[in-house]
């Protein structure tokens, strides 16, 4: 029977596409770089422990798997690590691949952890195994941090005033999972997107109207965003995430409309809606 290796999938992408490929019957296993987490993962999936900072436990996550979804964590070293993942994947006999990536990877070339990303996509390319890449937006789930901020009146996100076609976690995990267990999305690229772009402005506007009460934006001043942050990440990645936030406020993170039909046509439905989300998990 045929196995599916997830890596990254105790995180908010990965936990989300597991509990997708367990709708659809396949057998999958996880891995994690700790054995302690083991225990948590639903019923019915494997656990395997293993690195992709030490690629000579990867022989072993990948025995007698024939399908790999894979994550990248966001780190200094996310390219080497990817390879590495991919390298061993295809040596162990893996003939399938989806990787998630990000919107714009090729051409938002000024962020780190966008670029990072794109000579993986490249060895995967020529791996001459199937694979498909998926490239989402901003997601909506990164709210969930930001929740107590909303109640008190606040959007804190640097969104900007150009637009972002953020999208629900959900629908990226969806697509991965059509994509690991259907036919036809071998050597295609999807941009995971939701249906209409939302600015910094507009989403404060959304959450008064829905909330009954004013939220207001909290604008778009990056130092004092990053001078926020620094308490709680470390100083690399404060300035990785503003340098991403500066390229959303120039140019925002858009797609277009033939990126949303193509993800729809490949769900099965229209992607989830902003609104929708915030319904769900900021019940009035």
């Amino acid at each position: 029977m045929s196995k599916t290796v997830v890596i990254g999938g105790t995180g908010t992408v990965g936990s989300q596409t597991v509990q997708e490929l367990l709708k659809r019957g396949v057998e999958v296993r996880v891995m994690t770089r700790s054995a302690n987490r083991i225990a948590s993962l639903p019923e019915g999936v494997e656990g395997v422990t293993g690195s992709m900072l030490e690629p000579e436990s990867l022989h072993s996550v990948f025995a007698g798997a024939d399908k790999l979804f894979l994550i990248t964590p966001l780190a200094r070293d996310e390219t080497a690590q990817g390879i590495d993942a991919v390298d061993a994947a295809v040596a162990s006999g893996v003939r399938r691949i989806v990787y998630l990536s990000v919107q714009q990877a090729d051409q938002a070339l000024t962020i780190p952890h966008f670029i990072s990303k794109v000579p993986i996509e490249g060895v995967i390319r020529a791996s001459g195994v199937e694979y498909t890449i998926l490239r989402p937006n901003n997601f909506f789930q990164n709210d969930l941090a930001v929740l107590d901020a909303i109640r008190a009146g606040v959007y804190p996100q640097p969104s900007g005033s150009v637009g972002m076609h953020r999208v629900d976690v959900r629908d990226i995990a969806e697509a991965a999972a059509i994509a690991l267990t259907q036919p036809g999305h071998s050597g295609k690229t999807y941009s995971v997107v939701g249906p209409r772009a939302w600015t910094g402005t507009e989403i404060a506007g959304m959450l008064t109207q829905y909330l009954g009460k004013p939220v207001v934006y909290a604008g778009d001043d990056l130092k004092a965003w990053a001078a926020r942050m620094r308490a709680f990440m470390p100083g690399w990645l404060v300035r990785d995430l503003e340098i991403m936030f500066q390229y959303f406020l120039n140019a925002g993170l858009l797609a277009t409309q033939a990126e949303i039909d193509a993800l729809t046509a490949v769900l099965g439905h229209a992607p989830r809606s902003y609104e929708a989300f915030i319904k769900e998990v900021l019940p009035v």
